[in-house]
């Protein structure tokens, strides 16, 4: 890892509401996987024009959420961009404090869900292009358990912790250049309780 910190926790409103616009989230959502990236190249990822994407990169940018890289070609017209942590996190006991925060926290993860789902909806799609490794290598399971709140909080912690690991193998590989046969891969991981 870099200097910058793994996830970067979300606790106020403007940087939420920043965050929980549609094409911004898409905006940020690409930039982390592209790491740096301009915001020519990311309009054409998200297919809208280089003039609404600059705007929404500097809001991205207004609340920390983003900051300006290196430049990475000779070109001094381009800005360069890069997400300023390598995540973010954002929690319901942040929010919950005030009905409009918590408001704002669910329409939020309901706008992250939503693109999560059209990601994997994609995927599903494309599928048959993707060949025989990557289609027999992707996941999709639901496990149904009996945890108490405690024992709930250490099974996410030990995920995102197995998470991390493959993150940081990941990220090593393509320092050092290692790209053979890497690809973007999501997990979404969903737990919550409920009752039928």
């Amino acid at each position: 890892m870099t200097g910058k910190e793994r996830n970067r926790r979300i606790t106020d409103l403007g940087t939420l509401k920043a965050l929980a616009h549609p094409l911004r989230m898409q905006l940020y959502r690409a930039l982390t996987v592209a790491r740096v990236a301009t915001a020519s190249q990311l309009a054409e990822q998200v297919d809208e024009a280089v003039s609404l994407v600059s705007y929404h990169l500097r809001k991205l940018a207004e609340h920390g959420l983003i900051e300006e890289a290196e430049p990475q070609s000779a070109d001094g017209r381009e800005r360069w961009w890069q997400p300023s942590s390598d995540g973010v996190s954002i929690r319901d006991e942040d929010f919950r404090d005030a009905p409009e925060k918590a408001a704002a926290h669910t329409a939020a993860s309901r706008l992250f869900f939503e693109q999560r789902a059209d990601l994997y909806r994609r995927f599903l799609d494309e599928r048959t292009h993707w060949g025989e490794a990557w289609n027999s290598a992707a996941e999709s399971s639901e496990s149904h358990m009996r945890l108490t709140a405690a024992e709930l909080t250490e099974l996410n912690r030990e995920v995102l912790a197995l998470l991390h690991r493959y993150e940081e193998r990941g990220r090593a590989a393509d320092e050092a250049g290692d790209r053979e046969g890497r690809e973007s891969v999501a997990v979404h991981t969903y737990a919550f309780p409920f009752r039928i």
